[in-house]
Order: structure tokens, then C-alpha cells, then sequence
């Protein structure tokens, strides 16, 4: 049974302090799924975890490296799927997913196969120039109980 919550940033601003907070409540082996169109925000959001972590180098979108590690308070593992839509081939997803970071991925719909039963699916919905709704879905209890102190 999952459990859903919704936000509107009404800046990138407000969506980095959000991302932020939701950052600081998570554990080593935290997975989050990123959903949404091309520019709604999938990295900004991720930009926003990074902070969270007190990673200092500049976030950029892992589309042709496909995964990017950072380090701070917790390794971040910043993968996107995209390019993986079709692809049947495992490019070792279960050393990031259940390893000892937090781990976001943007298009996991590409990669679902690899996902774990529980994590944090957020859906990010274009609202106007400055502004998006995001949904927040936990999937398991650990999840829901981060949604609740996010919240």
C-alpha cells in the first residue's frame, strides 16, 4: 500500500529547499524515482537533494554517462534512465541501489525490472514558468514514515 503527498514550489528556490529537507531525512539506501517531461525539473529537484548531502561540486544531468556518483554527508548516486528504454542489460544497478548512498533516477520507468519493491517515487508536473507540482508516492513503510516527517 503506498502513500501519496503533493507540493508546489512556486521557485527554484523553493524547490531546492524542499528537495534539501527531504534529503536530510533519508538513510543510506534510500531510492528515489523521478518522473516527469523533459524540463520539469528532474535534475533541479536532484540539485536540491545534493544540497541536503552538502555536496559542493556542480550537479549536471548523468543522460550520456548514465549514472554520477558525489560525494557528501552520503554518497549520491544520480542516474538517469533514458537511454536505457529497450535495453534489457543490468549495468550493475543493485551496487548503487542497495549500496551504502542514496540513490535517484530519473526515467526508473526505463528500468523497472531493477527497482526495489520500496522506495520514493516523486512525479514532477509543469504548473507555469517558476512553478511545478510534485507528488509524492512512498512505497513501503521506511517511505512513509519520511513523508510523514517531511510533511
Amino acid at each position: 500500500m503506498s502513500e501519496a503527498k503533493k507540493y508546489i514550489a512556486h521557485s527554484l528556490e523553493q524547490t531546492y529547499s524542499f528537495a534539501s529537507q527531504l534529503a536530510k531525512q533519508l538513510e543510506q539506501g534510500s531510492v528515489i524515482t523521478l518522473e516527469g517531461e523533459l524540463g520539469t525539473g528532474k535534475t533541479a529537484f536532484t540539485k536540491g537533494i545534493a544540497q541536503g548531502l552538502d555536496i559542493k561540486e556542480p550537479i549536471t544531468s548523468p543522460t550520456f554517462t548514465i549514472i554520477k556518483e558525489y560525494q557528501g554527508t552520503l554518497p549520491l548516486y544520480h542516474m538517469d534512465a533514458y537511454r536505457l528504454e529497450h535495453s534489457e542489460e543490468d549495468i550493475g544497478f543493485d551496487e548503487y541501489i542497495y549500496g551504502n548512498g542514496i540513490t535517484v533516477i530519473e526515467w526508473a520507468q526505463f528500468i523497472e525490472d531493477f527497482l526495489p519493491n520500496e522506495l520514493l517515487n516523486i512525479t514532477i508536473k509543469y504548473i507555469d514558468e517558476n512553478s511545478r507540482e510534485f507528488t509524492f508516492v512512498a512505497k513501503g513503510n521506511y517511505y512513509k514514515k519520511v513523508l510523514r516527517q517531511l510533511f
